[in-house]
């Protein structure tokens, strides 16, 4: 590999035009007011201002420079163009009077233009049947004498007339620029291809010109390599530095990567903490040679920030195309599968993909499960069962929790454990918690008494449209919203703070309540339980259930309760199974109760507990 070491300051690019646009006697066009560039015999017809300004009449000259916009004439035979008298304020440019021919003209126009005059006229192939052939086009000027960053971007929307050989032989147009828009559309059009933050490709546009190597892999015999980059520790970074830094650090990851990569490599920001290297012409030695180098060159660079310097250490996965994939996605889903090797416990830091027997029919188990959710939710055999979290002094039911339930044509229930693992990897978690949702608010509307608290995952609660869809669920009956609680896990909650945050924020801006699941699995700070503001945190099951056992587990929960109840936060114990730990649990202080020892989740509920006060 050899470092791109950055770039000097591109020269302006002019488009060039051939010379067989120009020759023969000129005719030249009157405008409807003075000319500004060379005086001529007027010709009225060929212009679209034809009627004489008389008194009252609509002025062309006022309208147009009241509106921005200039016209031309340009007579192809002698290659001159006559401009408006507006023409330089709506340029914007002062030396316009050297733009007099059509050759000056197209020698300033952008190399970044996708058409030009020439093309629309000069090599039209529409022929002109007495009245014109109608144009728009849009295309770059660059000043004489300017820098390409001085480009005036305008929209050229005009006629030209054929000759007596049939050949265009006279064109007249009226220009807008429209640069300021042309700039908007090219912001958006990179933000749809590339990374806002590191500039480098994004995924979707990384996939798609892999997709191309494909073919000249094949026409060439040739092998190229795919990388899948993961920052290792950016989860500490984000912790003891903040997300502002540990952007930087993304950021200047990206520089370093992309300067020590071969020009024609194609880099990408693939996922938060991922980024995407397709190697072209390169087989499995030289991919573990290029993987091995990026991880020493970034191991070995301190990156600034404005926090100080920052560690960063990578770990990576590997697979040729096209043998290790057909596609550029399975080529990425096994860089990724050999990632997650990489990620092990005393696995070496790349990991070159081989294909397994047992990933095989790990990935094809997966398959089925994804197809079986998929028929489940168009046949409507996604369930809830609803379990009670009772009150610990009274025993009442405060709320019921929804656990969703899938039922296989046979008529058996299938465990969420068995299946929402495969759900979150694939996506299809989302449409779970959608059908989920729908099911728990029609309950709510069924039973004005009752309240729900439905789990949503980290997927689903962040994704941009949530809201909006929740709303769209609510509004047959938004008062539902009242009755609703919105359960989320500690993992889910700390993976990216200031998102739950606001997550939890707009949930009970709707009028929702906010519950933090399995409290105690995800280490959260004291600092961030307190400003989450949660109604509510719920201890994880897999503690309360060996607390019997475990001398060390109620040594924890113990630990858990008292830190909720000094912010001044109700606690819920989950999986609660016996007698000893309900009476423990609410000697301890805990408010509410939830476990197969006061009832098991069912489908329909115990009539004699459905009521919540």
């Amino acid at each position: 590999m050899k470092g791109n070491l950055g770039a000097e300051t591109a020269p302006v690019e002019r488009r060039q035009e051939p010379n067989s646009l120009f020759a023969a006697p000129p005719r030249e066009l009157a405008l409807p007011f003075p000319p500004a560039r060379a005086a001529t015999s007027p010709d009225p017809a060929l212009l679209p201002f034809t009627a004489p300004a008389l008194h009252g009449a609509p002025d062309p000259r006022a309208i147009l420079d009241s509106i921005g916009q200039t016209v031309y004439d340009w007579d192809l035979d002698s290659d001159r163009i006559v401009w408006g008298p507006n023409a330089d304020s709506v340029f914007g440019f002062h030396n316009l009077g050297a733009l007099s021919t059509g050759r000056v003209y197209a020698e300033c126009l952008s190399h970044d233009s996708e058409s030009s005059p020439y093309q629309a006229i000069a090599r039209s192939t529409a022929v002109d049947e007495g009245k014109g052939v109608a144009f728009q086009i849009c295309y770059g000027i660059i000043p004489p004498d300017s820098a390409r960053d001085a480009t005036v971007w305008i929209e050229d929307t005009g006629r030209w007339f054929a000759g007596p050989n049939g050949r265009p032989a006279r064109a007249h147009g009226l220009i807008r620029v429209m640069t300021d828009r042309y700039r908007q559309e090219r912001r958006l059009a990179l933000t749809s291809r590339f990374d806002s933050l590191t500039g480098v490709l994004n995924r979707a546009n990384l996939l798609e010109q892999t997709t191309h190597l494909f073919a000249a892999a094949a026409k060439r015999k040739q092998s190229f390599g795919a990388l899948l980059i993961g920052v290792d520790n950016l989860f500490m970074l984000n912790r003891t530095y903040g997300y502002d830094v540990a952007d930087q650090v993304i950021a200047g990851l990206a520089n370093l990567l992309r300067a020590n990569c071969r020009e024609r490599d194609l880099l990408a920001r693939y996922a938060g903490n991922k980024f995407g290297l397709v190697l072209e012409n390169c087989d499995n030695d030289q991919l573990n040679a290029a993987a091995e180098r990026l991880i020493e060159v970034v191991a070995t660079t301190p990156f600034e920030t404005s926090a100080g310097p920052a560690p960063v250490s990578l770990r990576i996965g590997g697979a040729v195309g096209p043998r290790n994939g057909r596609s550029a996605h399975v080529l990425f889903q096994h860089a990724e599968e050999a990632l997650d090797l990489a990620r092990q416990p005393g696995a070496a830091r790349f990991v070159l993909y081989e294909p397994s027997l047992a990933r095989e029919d790990s990935r094809m188990r997966s398959l089925k499960i994804s197809d079986e959710i998929v028929s489940a939710l168009n046949e409507g055999r996604i369930l809830i069962a609803l379990q009670p979290l009772v009150r610990a002094a009274t025993g009442e039911p405060e709320l019921y929790e929804a656990l969703m339930r899938l039922r296989r044509p046979d008529g058996s229930l299938v465990a969420p454990a068995s299946i929402l693992p495969t759900a979150e990897k694939s996506g299809l978690i989302q449409m779970i918690d959608q059908r989920v949702l729908e099911l728990a608010l029609k309950k709510l509307a069924e039973h004005p008494d009752m309240r729900i608290a439905v789990n949503v995952s980290g997927q689903t609660l962040h994704e941009p449209d949530f809201f909006s869809r929740l709303r769209a669920l609510l509004e047959p009956d938004p008062d539902l919203v009242h009755r609703l609680t919105i359960e989320l896990t500690e993992t889910c909650a700390i993976e990216d703070v200031e998102a739950t945050i606001k997550a939890v924020s707009g949930l009970k801006q709707f009028g929702a309540k906010v519950v933090m699941d399995d409290f105690g699995a995800g280490h959260t700070s004291f600092k961030n339980l307190r400003r989450f503001n949660f109604d509510m945190v719920k201890i994880d099951g897999a503690f309360v259930q060996n607390m019997a056992r475990s001398e060390d587990d109620r040594f924890f929960v113990r630990t858990l309760i008292d830190l909720a109840r000094h912010v001044g936060i109700p606690v819920v114990a989950e999986w609660v199974e016996d007698k000893d730990t309900a009476d423990l649990l609410r000697d301890w202080g805990v408010d509410y109760l939830q476990g197969d020892f006061f009832a098991a989740a069912a489908l329909t509920p115990n009539p004699q507990i459905t009521a919540a006060s």
